[in-house]
């Protein structure tokens, strides 16, 4: 009987549904002072135990299938296996976006769900690092993170916060390398773009415009963010202008006196597909064609990414700067020299990783259903491991049968 016959077995001969159940109610009993309460606890326990006793005795490799009955459901369990049986190793790190992939507007109410939580805190406890890679600022991904999963495992020296999508790592717990401002080894050709750009994106935006949407709080990216509820037709709206309106100046600050702006809405439009349409809607697109873009403009505009996020976010970023740079110098600080990633995320900045750690042979790929389109088809390229909105502990889940089979062997 092969593994797959022994998985089967375990699925149909025990009542894996109850006994996960006891698994939650253990996990998860709040700390209670009621001698009531407790003795619930400890009934709920010695079941558990029980049951997963009768596992261990059932299987060859029963301590690892009494672990995957008791938090696995049937079809995370088989493609944990499949996984396994494909890459051979288990997870070491987990890299993951944080809005619309482990929280999301809807059931969720953008918070990340408890289930998800555990799941971190049950990795963290089993010695896999943890990359928060977010497009973010660091004061509000540092605060969330706090709350939803405690200051002692956040201040662990085993978790990273990659913010403003590769600009700065956070990884508190290691001395001088705790916090690196990755931005800083950019020239003055970059840098001064940004500053000028800063410093007139508000002061010089259009007044429905500087009404309808405000400036987040970056150390380095230029980003504009809706005032109206992420993907309603209002925030849509905005960031179509927003985004119309970014191209324009950092156009007129790579080349104030070359018809910049053309220019910049020429270049993207050509290298994102999403920017292309926003502005043919607009009717903002010119009547050029990007072969004849000056050399000089070209080199400009190819250290500068220009981010759409329709109903959510318009920004610049410098293209040296991006998730992929950032993830690896939060590698470096963890010490994770041989990595095997579980990528999640929903954007095309998450793509890069979900990219570089395939072309690497270092990890695997999720994304939620509702994941821009190039993300989804990668995915589904590679493992399929797409997940429905809200629902990314079933990924972890998954993640966390793979490495109790890979412990195993």
């Amino acid at each position: 009987m092969d593994r797959y016959d022994r998985l089967y077995a375990l699925y149909d001969s025990f009542d894996t549904e109850a006994l996960r159940a006891y698994q939650e109610f253990v996990d998860l009993f709040p700390p209670v002072d009621s001698r009531l309460a407790l003795g619930y606890w400890d009934a709920a326990s010695d079941e558990l135990s029980a049951r997963k006793a009768e596992i261990r005795r059932s299987f060859r490799e029963g301590e690892t299938f009494a672990e995957i009955g008791a938090r696995v459901e049937r079809e995370r369990a088989f493609t944990a296996l499949d996984l396994y049986s494909s890459h051979g190793r288990g997870v070491n790190v987990l890299v993951l976006d944080v809005d619309e992939t482990l929280r999301s507007a809807g059931p969720t109410d953008n918070e990340i769900p408890r289930e998800t939580l555990y799941l971190l805190t049950e990795f963290h406890e089993r010695g896999v690092p943890i990359v928060v890679c977010t497009g973010q600022t660091l004061e509000n991904v540092k605060g969330f993170m706090i709350q939803g999963l405690g200051n002692e495992l956040v201040h662990s020296g085993r978790l990273s916060i990659v913010y403003e999508a590769g600009t700065g790592v956070f990884t508190p717990g290691h001395g001088p390398d705790t916090k690196q401002l990755l931005f800083e080894d950019l020239d003055d050709g970059v840098t001064g773009v940004f500053d000028e750009v800063r410093a007139r994106v508000l002061r010089d935006a259009p007044a429905d415009l500087r009404r309808d949407c405000h400036l987040q709080g970056n150390e380095f990216n230029v980003t504009l963010k809706p005032n109206d509820e992420t993907g309603s037709p209002e925030a849509v709206a905005t960031i179509d202008e927003a985004l119309c309106y970014l191209l324009a100046l950092l156009g007129e600050a790579v080349a104030p006196d070359r018809d910049g702006s053309a220019w910049a809405r020429v270049f993207y439009a050509d290298a994102d597909p999403e920017i292309h349409d926003v502005l043919a809607a607009a009717d903002a697109l010119p009547d050029r064609d990007v072969t004849d873009l000056p050399d000089e403009l070209r080199t400009a505009f190819e250290r500068i990414d220009v981010g759409y996020y329709e109903g959510d976010a318009a920004e610049i970023t410098g293209r040296e700067l991006n998730k992929v740079v950032g993830v690896e110098a939060a590698f470096d600080v963890l010490g994770v020299d041989d990595p095997f990633a579980l990528v999640m995320g929903d954007s095309k900045s998450d793509l890069r990783v979900m990219r570089w750690v395939h072309a690497e042979n270092a990890g695997i790929a999720a994304a939620p259903r509702h994941a821009s389109g190039r993300v989804l088809e990668f995915v589904r390229a590679t493992d399929d491991l797409v997940f429905d909105r809200g629902a990314s502990d079933e990924v972890l889940r998954t993640a966390l049968a793979l490495n109790l089979l890979a412990d195993r062997d």
